[in-house]
Parts: C-alpha cells; sequence; structure tokens
C-alpha cells in the first residue's frame, strides 16, 4: 500500500473515531440520566440535559459547516471536536444540574460539527464513484452506536461512576483530533475572508427561538412547571420571534459578501428537493420510533432493559442497508433509492399502526425491520446526492444543510406526535371514565401520564380489565402516532418524483458550472495528502 491510500485509512479512521463521539454520547446518557438524577438531583430539569444538546447542536450545524468552506475543513472540525472533549470534561465534573446543562450546551455546540464536517471531508477525499460506499459505511457506525450504547451506559454506572458516561468520551476524541490533524492536510490561502456575522446571529437567533418553542410547548399540568400551553404568549412570541429573524436572516443573505447559507444553493433541484425530503423524513421517522420502546413497554408490558434495546433489530436493518444503498447509488438514480426508502418505512409505520395488546413481538420486529430497510436506504443517499451537485467551496455548507433539516424535523416531529398522543389518550380516558365511573376523575387524570402504565408494580396492582382498558388508551394514543408518521412519509414519496433522473455522475461528465457553484470570491480548499 502506497503511503497515500494508507493516510485516507488513517482519516477515515480518525472520522469514525469523531462520529462515533456525539452518537454514542446521545444513547449512553439516555441510559445513564436515571443515576445521574439520583446524585444530583433535579429531576425538574430532567429533559432540559437533551434539550439543550439538540439546541445548541442544530444551531451550530450550518454556521460550522459554513466556516468549513471559508477556513477549511481540518481546522474547523478540530475545533469542533476541541469543544465537545471539553464539554463532556466539564460534564463529568459537574456537582449540580445546572452545571451540567449549561456543559451540555457546549458539548452540543461541538458536536454541531461532527457528523457535517466529517460527511463532508469524506466527499472531499474520495471519488464520487466511492463516496456511496463509504457514507454507507458511515451510516452503519452511526446506527451501531445506537445499539451498543445502552450497554455501555448500563456498564459503566453499574461498575463506575456516573461521571465515567463523560469522560470516556476525552480519549476517543485526542485520538480523532491526533490523527486527523497529522494526517489531513489542506492547501493554505492568504485571500482575506468575510464572515456573514449578521446571518449568524439572525439564523441562530431563528433557530433557537423556534426549537424553544417546540421543546417549551406542552401541558404544564402533564409535562411540568417548565412547560406552557401552546396558545400561551409565551409560546407564541417565541415563535413570532423566530418568523421575524428568519425574515431578517433570508434579507441579510441577499446583501452579504459571503452569505451564511448562499440562497443560489437552493435553485437547483437536487438540493432543494433532498432538503425537503430531509424535513419530512424525520419528522415521521423520530416522531415515530420514539414511541416504539414506549408501546412494547406500556402495551406489551416488557421489562424496561428489554424496552431499551427493542430498537436493536431497526438498527441492524438500518446499517444493512445503509452499507447496500451506499454501493447501489452510484447505479440508480437518487429518485429510485430515496423513493424505495420512504416507501418502505411508510409501509412499516402502517403496520405498525395497527398494533395492539395481542400483538407479538415477532410481529413487531418484522414490522421495524421493514421501516428501518428504508430508513438505511434514505440516509447516505442524502449526502451523496446534494455533495454531487456542489463545488468544493459548497460543500461543507450542503452537507452540513442534511444533517440541520433532519435536525429540524426530528424536532418537529416529535413535538407534533406528542401533542397527538397527548390528545388522543385525553379522548380514550373520556370514554374510559364513562365505562369505569368508580375511578375517580382525578386519578383518571393521571393515567393521561404514561410513566404509571410503566410501573410494573402500578400495573401488578390495577384490576385486569381496568388494565385492559389502560392499555387499549396507550394504543389509541400510540397508533395515531404511527399513522401520522406513515402519511408525512407517504408524503416525502410524492415530493422525490421533483428529483426526476438525477443521479451519481463520475467527477469527469460533471458540468464544470451549474447552479451550486460558488461565487468568485470564496475560497477552494482542498484536501491533499503529504
Amino acid at each position: 500500500m502506497s503511503s497515500e491510500p494508507k493516510k485516507v485509512v488513517w482519516i477515515i479512521v480518525g472520522l469514525m473515531l469523531g462520529m462515533l463521539l456525539g452518537a454514542l454520547d446521545q444513547t449512553i446518557i439516555s441510559t445513564a440520566m436515571p443515576t445521574v438524577i439520583r446524585d444530583l438531583g433535579g429531576i425538574a430539569m430532567y429533559s432540559w440535559v437533551f434539550s439543550i444538546y439538540m439546541l445548541t447542536s442544530t444551531t451550530s450545524m450550518p454556521i460550522f459547516g459554513k466556516l468549513a468552506d471559508l477556513y477549511g475543513r481540518k481546522r474547523i472540525y478540530l475545533v469542533g471536536i476541541g469543544i465537545f472533549v471539553i464539554g463532556s470534561a466539564l460534564c463529568g465534573l459537574a456537582t449540580n444540574m445546572t452545571e451540567l446543562i449549561i456543559y451540555r450546551g457546549l458539548q452540543g455546540i461541538g458536536a454541531g460539527a461532527l457528523m457535517p464536517i466529517a460527511m463532508t471531508i469524506i466527499g472531499d477525499i474520495m471519488p464520487v464513484e466511492k463516496r456511496g460506499k463509504m457514507q454507507g459505511l458511515f451510516g452503519g457506525v452511526m446506527a451501531l452506536s445506537s445499539i451498543i450504547g445502552p450497554a455501555i451506559g448500563g456498564f459503566i454506572v453499574e461498575h463506575l461512576n456516573w461521571n465515567w458516561i463523560f469522560y470516556v468520551n476525552l480519549p476517543f476524541g485526542i485520538a480523532a483530533m491526533v490523527i486527523i490533524g497529522s494526517t489531513l492536510k489542506e492547501s493554505r490561502t492568504n485571500e482575506k475572508r468575510s464572515i456573514d456575522w449578521l446571518g449568524a446571529l439572525t439564523l441562530s437567533g431563528a433557530i433557537v427561538s423556534g426549537l424553544l418553542g417546540l421543546v417549551l410547548g406542552g401541558d404544564p399540568e402533564a409535562s411540568g412547571s417548565l412547560h406552557y400551553a401552546w396558545g400561551s404568549p409565551q409560546i407564541i412570541g417565541l415563535f413570532s420571534a423566530s418568523a421575524i429573524l428568519l425574515g431578517l436572516f433570508l434579507w441579510i443573505e441577499t446583501k452579504a459578501k459571503e452569505p451564511m447559507i448562499p440562497l443560489h444553493l437552493f435553485k437547483n433541484k437536487v438540493i432543494s428537493v433532498t432538503s425537503m425530503i430531509a424535513v419530512l423524513m424525520s419528522v415521521g421517522m423520530f416522531g415515530a420510533i420514539t414511541y416504539i420502546p414506549l408501546f412494547v413497554q406500556g402495551v406489551i408490558g416488557v421489562s424496561p432493559s428489554i424496552a431499551g434495546y427493542i430498537l436493536t433489530p431497526l438498527m441492524l436493518s438500518v446499517v444493512a442497508s445503509a452499507i447496500i444503498g451506499g454501493r447501489m447509488s452510484s447505479k440508480v438514480s437518487y429518485r429510485t433509492l430515496i423513493g424505495t426508502g420512504m416507501i418502505l418505512i411508510g409501509i412499516g409505520f402502517t403496520f405498525m399502526s395497527t398494533m395492539d395488546a395481542g400483538t407479538s413481538k415477532l410481529l413487531i420486529i418484522l414490522y421495524m425491520i421493514v421501516a428501518g430497510l428504508g430508513m438505511g436506504l434514505i440516509m447516505p443517499t442524502l449526502n451523496i446526492a446534494v455533495q454531487g451537485e456542489a463545488g468544493p467551496t459548497s460543500r461543507g455548507i450542503v452537507t452540513s444543510l442534511v444533517q440541520f433539516f433532519r435536525s429540524i424535523g426530528a424536532t418537529v416531529g416529535v413535538s407534533i406526535m406528542g401533542v397527538m398522543m397527548t390528545n388522543r389518550m385525553a379522548e380514550g380516558l373520556s370514554g374510559m371514565g364513562e365505562k369505569f365511573r368508580q375511578i375517580p376523575a382525578e386519578q383518571l387524570k393521571q393515567f393521561a401520564n404514561p410513566q404509571l402504565l410503566l410501573d410494573a408494580n402500578a400495573r401488578l396492582k390495577l384490576p385486569a380489565d381496568i388494565l385492559a382498558e389502560l392499555q387499549q388508551v396507550f394504543v389509541h394514543g400510540l397508533s395515531g402516532i404511527f399513522l401520522a408518521g406513515s402519511l408525512i412519509v407517504f408524503a416525502g414519496v410524492i415530493i422525490t418524483f421533483f428529483l426526476g433522473k438525477a443521479r451519481m455522475l463520475p467527477q469527469e461528465t460533471k458540468p464544470i458550472d451549474n447552479d451550486v457553484r460558488p461565487n468568485k470570491d470564496s475560497v477552494l480548499q482542498q484536501s491533499e495528502f503529504v
């Protein structure tokens, strides 16, 4: 093996370590959080440990993507990992929930650089015909981390201190920084760069305001004191501020010399369509799969430990089809791969909407496998499609936009599905009140919180007929979520037709100029190996 292929291999290893950081962190902390709450207290702030990470990582994604185009992938990627590692170390040192939430926000800022820039570097160092295989491989790593994460988290909290769920990031992060820092070389330029600070500020404000509205919206009685009714002045104010800042951002982008998100990118059909697909897929996908463990534990009645691994078949099928989809991306059109994937997800969710207390675990696994096969086909293809349409100086921002729209869609999906489940369960409980008049109204109201049905001891104390009725209420609430997810995904199938016959082409057959080619003031960053 020549020196150059060896360095490519090491770069890929470094990128995988970096991506593994962000992916494992989320799944490990989910398992360990009950222990963290026990030690630090502050259960009312539980959800903010996850919400603040999502807010800061989503906000930083497009900013890091643009900075990578301006200053080079290596420099910005190392900055992102450095911020993530520092945030992880501080999280491990946290002595209360307030500190942990602040440090998780810092960690999330760094996480916004991990996946988008890693995918961008792959687009830089790999020829077009090999990008599909690599994107599929990286998608498999992400899915696999969802499987091993809970096991690692459980081992750490059982045999070590919970602080190690954060400290474990340090050696992997440092190793990734050393590998990328020593193997990836980029050409340098003395050209003066212009940063669109106003664009970054207004975009960040619009994202944070909108996501805060989604995170804080809900029933204050059911969700806690940190939530506000959807029609409250607080939530309306946040959404209004988001809309105003978004409009201001779009206006600024038309005037900026080097806009944070060049709007001319969306003149390209492939980029604009894949952006819409990323949102719709994530709204339906994350909005639905978030509630699968809830279904099997609350309706089927499996133990929490088994429920934590119930998504394993889905993730394994994602791994398999991501690798297959990456390899097929050079042989068929984007429309074929994405459309097929969306149809499979829609079919899987449609089957899930028919599940009830009598559904066997085998059937649930089969339904998840169908949906997972569809997800794996789509994930690498979205990145491959936008990178194939962008020049080197726009590759960072278009890749980060795919991740950004997926993150926005996931947040919107989980919020929408949560409201839908609450409303449908309220309907079911209303009917249950008429059937079981002996149950006090206040007690029935408490059943609207799914946590009660997830308590094994509470289930044992319930009369059989009341338990069966509660399960039906739960089924009624969750079946609507899966059906809504399938309808949203099927709507995305229609949008895929607008991709036309676009497909991956060898680099030499790509047009020299296209709608997304960067302007003449952009700084070209080429990766090379020395």
